[in-house]
């Protein structure tokens, strides 16, 4: 203590008493830090490369304070900086812990450096009941440093499958502990997994293919946490075995066999890293390279051994694998059915050589399943109690064929049968056989049978088989067997799976020279999916780019358009056909060209049609349908009426002409057409007909509403209000007048046709007459 007030002393001196008692020893020698009786060091964390603030807790605001610092392993006091509150000084030495300033009397250090770990002695001179103090205060800083960006190094970055792999995470720099975990993240897996932790070495021992992928670490501190980069380990492995696989698959005894002059697909893999190189050969000769061999119309000669040979290139190691591919082809027409007597019963004869294998031939009777063999086979029936009109049934079956083929016997046909039916379950995956024989007492005994091969054991009344649907399935015939003791032994049905059918819009459509023509058919049912198509007159199929067609698929229809008919060219029978896997059918339209008659001259001088006027056209069912009625002048051979309707547009160019109504008797004057859009204005003409050409086109209207009674409102207003009634008046006499076709009014007289049957007429304009009667 000092007994001299400090405030009278100039500031030289109060530095001077300030460095005398902070420095009681001589420079640059050991200066004890260790802290006296009753003090404590305070802990102190920074961040390098942050900022940190020591403070120097003293009370009342100092006079002076020193900041001094030792470092860690040392014993040297080395003076930091030093204020007096008016005036401050940062030794140029502090730079070594970083941007050193002071602040009151904290000492803030920016840019913190690890130099700056170590203990800060904090010295302050304080004034209190007119007496200098010193005070002290120890700190110890603690410089924490944030974890470099970890890295994954492998000691083999492209290892054989079944080595030793160690990965590791290496680290420049970071204050311990460190944390570590490893992840993992396969090239078509789902994301990273987690595959380590703790560790900063990874073994994979022995390494596999499942290991292939990237790696990356992630190490953290207390201070942050980073993520590597990936590294990439790619696991080298293979080949293993090939497996062939054949298209359109069909397995045979010693292999895989397909038909004659259908394409062939042999595809090849096996797993390898790097992707295998494949060759194939056909009987030891080389035949293509590459990992798919197509025979693109297989014939006899493709019969034989397949291998394909899979290479490893950076491993130089090979597998193979061989199958054999056997080509069939049927036999030619069809079985050959004959019967001959024997003592007691008959003699079934059943041939149909040739074909590769052989084909299966088995008999079929009233009373079960008959013999079965390859080639030709023979059955001894004994008749005792047969009825006349069994029937006998060959059934020859070959592995090329969709559906089996049949030669019939019939002696008789027993009154009654077991009834079938089948249906589609589990979303068409399984096709149910249903057969029931009632009535009987005992119940007749059923069981279905696919290729004299029985699909059940015996069933009371009724037998339920499933089936998976299978492309072989196409033009499969299934037989329900069924047998009574009291009827005549033999009774069976069958099922055959059916072929799409289809309709037609109108069987027959007419239309005149030039203009278009609207064919349309629809999908009715059958085994989906169906293709339909149109086959033109000349029995040709019509598609997209065939001149004058335009095919329009929608959905389960397809409608077909003619333009600019020609009688010599699209008069005749169309036939729209249905087309699945199952078969195909058809059905016919008649489409009529019509010729217009020219000048009172018909083609080919064919009687003229007499001609047809419009005498009523009105709306009905709110604008949605029109009630047409027309009359005829003068003679003319006459089959019927062609009623045309075109949206009226008010432009240059009016809408097309389409066929509104075709099939009207010639008797019939007047006819509701529907199906309109009431925010559409429609106009309509009508022609005679007759088998060859078509009349003269009738005047073209357009339908009015039905007349009614519009009584005039009478609203009461004085004054103003008699003006503002008469100018609305004027002003709506005055859009009347300029659109009469926007009011309803009642119909008007029928105008003649002129002297060009092209020309078309316009509804005569109507007289509109508004009367306004206001009352004051």
């Amino acid at each position: 203590m000092v007994g001299l007030s400090a405030h009278h002393r100039p500031l030289g001196c109060r530095l001077l008493i300030l460095f005398c008692l902070l420095h009681p020893g001589a420079s640059d020698q050991p200066y004890p830090t260790s802290n006296t009786a009753g003090e404590e060091a305070l802990s102190v964390q920074g961040v390098r490369g942050s900022s940190v603030e020591l403070e120097c807790r003293t009370g009342p605001a100092p006079m002076a304070v020193l900041w001094s610092f030792t470092p860690l392993g040392s014993l040297v006091l080395q003076p930091v900086a030093v204020t007096s509150g008016a005036s401050s000084k940062v030794e140029s030495g502090a730079l070594a812990l970083g941007v050193v300033s002071l602040r009151n009397s904290s000492l803030v250090i920016e840019e913190l450096r690890e130099g700056a770990r170590g203990h800060f002695l904090c010295q302050t001179l304080l004034v209190s009941g007119g007496q200098v103090h010193t005070a002290y205060l120890y700190l110890i800083l603690t410089v924490l440093v944030p974890v470099s960006k970890p890295r994954v190094q492998l000691n083999d970055p492209s290892p054989v499958e079944g080595v030793s792999v160690v990965a590791t995470c290496a680290v420049r720099e970071g204050t311990e502990p460190l944390t570590f975990s490893w992840h993992h993240h396969m090239p078509q897996g789902p994301g990273e997994v987690l595959v380590g932790l703790s560790e900063p070495r990874l073994q994979l021992d022995p390494v596999n293919r499942t290991h292939l992928g990237w790696y990356t670490c992630s190490v953290s501190n207390v201070v942050n946490q980073l993520k590597s980069d990936g590294a990439f380990l790619d696991v080298i492995y293979g080949p293993d075995k090939p497996v062939i696989t054949v298209e359109p698959l069909g397995f045979s005894e010693d292999g895989f066999w397909a038909s004659e002059r259908e394409e062939v697909t042999l595809s090849c893999l096996a797993a390898s890293n790097p992707p295998s190189h494949y060759v194939w050969f056909c009987d030891d000769s080389q035949i293509h390279t590459g990992p798919t061999y197509i025979i693109a119309s297989a014939s006899r000669t493709h019969t034989g051994l397949y291998t394909c040979l899979a290479h490893n290139r950076h491993l130089d190691t090979h597998t193979q694998t061989t199958v054999q591919l056997i080509i069939y082809y049927p036999p030619e027409g069809q079985p050959s059915c004959a019967v001959l007597p024997t003592l007691g019963g008959v003699t079934l004869l059943c041939t149909w050589p040739g074909g590769f294998p052989n084909a299966q031939l088995h008999w079929e009777g009233p009373q079960g399943i008959g013999p079965s063999a390859s080639g030709n086979v023979t059955w001894s029936y004994t008749t005792t109690g047969l009825p006349n009109g069994s029937i006998f049934s060959c059934t020859g079956q070959h592995p090329t064929l969709a559906m089996p083929i049949f030669c019939r016997v019939t002696l008789w046909e027993p009154p009654g049968s077991p009834t079938c039916w089948t249906t589609a379950t589990v979303g068409d995956q399984y096709i149910m056989l249903s057969c029931e024989w009632p009535g009987g007492e005992p119940p007749a005994m059923l069981s279905w049978l696919d290729r004299q091969q029985s699909l059940g054991d015996l069933s009371s009344s009724q037998a339920v088989h499933l089936l998976q649907a299978q492309s072989d399935l196409a033009g499969r015939e299934f037989t329900c067997q069924g047998s009574h003791p009291l009827k005549a032994p033999g009774s069976h049905c069958r099922l055959r799976l059916e072929v799409p059918q289809l309709t037609v819009a109108e069987p027959r459509v007419s239309v005149l020279e030039g203009e278009e023509a609207w064919l349309g058919c629809a999908l009715q049912r059958g085994t989906p999916p169906a293709q339909l198509l149109w086959l033109g007159p000349q029995q040709q199929q019509l598609e997209g780019s065939t001149p004058g067609f335009i095919l329009h698929p929608e959905g389960t229809h397809l409608r077909l358009q003619v333009r600019d008919a020609d009688p010599a060219h699209h008069r005749g029978t169309y036939q729209c056909v249905a087309r699945n896997a199952l078969g195909n059918s058809s059905q016919s339209v008649l489409l009529e060209v019509l010729s217009e008659c020219k000048g009172f001259v018909c083609p080919c001088g064919y009687p003229t049609p007499p001609n047809v006027t419009i005498s009523r056209l009105t709306y009905r069912r709110q604008r949605r349908e029109v009630q047409l009625q027309w009359a005829i002048y003068g003679p003319g051979n006459l089959t019927g009426f062609l009623v045309q309707q075109r949206a009226s547009v008010p432009s240059s160019e009016a809408g097309a002409w389409e066929v509104a109504a075709s099939d009207i008797e010639p008797e019939s004057r007047d006819r509701r057409l529907g199906g309109l859009d009431p925010g559409v204005l429609y106009a309509f003409r009508i022609l005679a007909m007759n088998h060859h050409t078509a009349g003269y086109p009738s005047e073209v209207k357009t339908p009015v509403d039905p007349a009614f009674s519009a009584y005039p409102a009478v609203l009461g207003a004085a004054g103003t209000g008699v003006v503002v009634a008469l100018a609305t008046s004027l002003l709506v006499f005055q859009y009347a007048a300029r659109h009469p076709h926007t009011f309803p009014c009642t119909e008007t007289a029928s105008t003649t046709s002129s002297s060009d049957p092209i020309q078309e007429s316009i509804d005569a304009p109507v007289n509109v007459t508004i009367t306004v009667t206001a009352t004051p």
